[in-house]
């Protein structure tokens, strides 16, 4: 096995060919960099995992891909694909061995071909599922059900053939390249400043990392007119550089959703792609 201390694409095909590696664990990320540059033809590998089957490596580099999905909470991947019956591009695979997954409706019935719904994972607790969650018993009961099925809050879609395709998060959490954001933390250093009445913090399409922060804000009374260039420089400083936001709206309102809660799906329909 070789670990690098980070990845790098200058890095990368220097050290797959010199140590023959045959496979590789890696991100969409990561594949997009790689595709971006020239590819040895002298290299090992025969298959890569990349979150989702993806032809396009498959067809410039001449390796089988997979799909898998995984969270802290499930130790590894309770999705899988398997390399010798390929699912759809662009899928993650059906469920592991090690697991049982359930996709629900929101009334709790089991979704059908074409559906969405949210995933229920169960394993084996403190062995291929995490025990609990650390000093927080209240965090960890409302995480499961009476049956045991843990609420990922991610939502998944099944094609005709019963495979799946990851949908969105159902948590307020944004996936910057590969790491988890939460919105909430973006929002308290927004708020600290004292410079926004109210704000909120959604995930803005981008062509390499996926999804980057972007917030929608009220300005308050004593906010300047460089309101914008303020928040993200107080995001600079208090914040590593992958949770600042790529672009900042201020508004007069926000759109809310009952409980008066703020339509951040709403917010989401309004931003571009970033697309270089």
């Amino acid at each position: 096995m070789v670990i690098q201390p980070r990845f790098s694409a200058s890095r990368f095909w220097d050290v797959a060919v010199r140590n023959k590696a045959t496979w590789a664990s890696t991100i969409p990320f990561c594949v997009k960099a790689l595709l971006g540059g020239d590819i040895p033809d002298n290299h090992h590998f025969r298959f890569w995992g990349c979150a989702v089957r993806m032809p396009e490596v498959e067809q410039r580099i001449g390796v089988t891909t997979f799909g898998w999905w995984g969270m802290t909470e499930t130790i590894t991947q309770g999705i899988v694909g398997d390399p010798d019956e390929p699912c759809a591009p662009y899928t993650i695979g059906r469920a592991s061995p090690a697991y049982e997954i359930n996709v629900r409706r929101p009334d709790g019935s089991h979704i059908g071909p074409g559906e969405s719904g949210e995933l229920f994972i169960r394993g084996i607790r403190g062995v291929s599922l995490f025990k609990e969650y650390a000093g927080n018993p209240e965090a960890t009961k409302g995480s499961f059900d009476d049956d045991g099925w843990f609420a990922t809050g991610d939502s998944i879609i099944m094609n005709d053939a019963g495979d799946l395709i990851f949908g969105d998060r159902l948590k307020d959490m944004l996936k910057v390249g590969a790491e988890n954001v939460a919105a909430s933390e973006i929002e308290s250093v927004i708020m600290a400043t004292g410079l926004v009445s109210e704000c909120a913090v959604v995930a803005q399409p981008h062509y390499m990392l996926d999804e980057v922060p972007a917030v929608f804000l009220i300005a308050s009374d004593s906010a300047g007119s460089d309101v914008a260039e303020q928040i993200i420089a107080a995001c600079q400083r208090d914040l590593a550089d992958f949770k600042v936001p790529r672009t900042v709206r201020v508004v007069d309102e926000l759109p809310r959703s009952t409980l008066e809660k703020i339509a951040k799906a709403e917010l989401r329909k309004l931003l571009d792609p970033i697309t270089e």
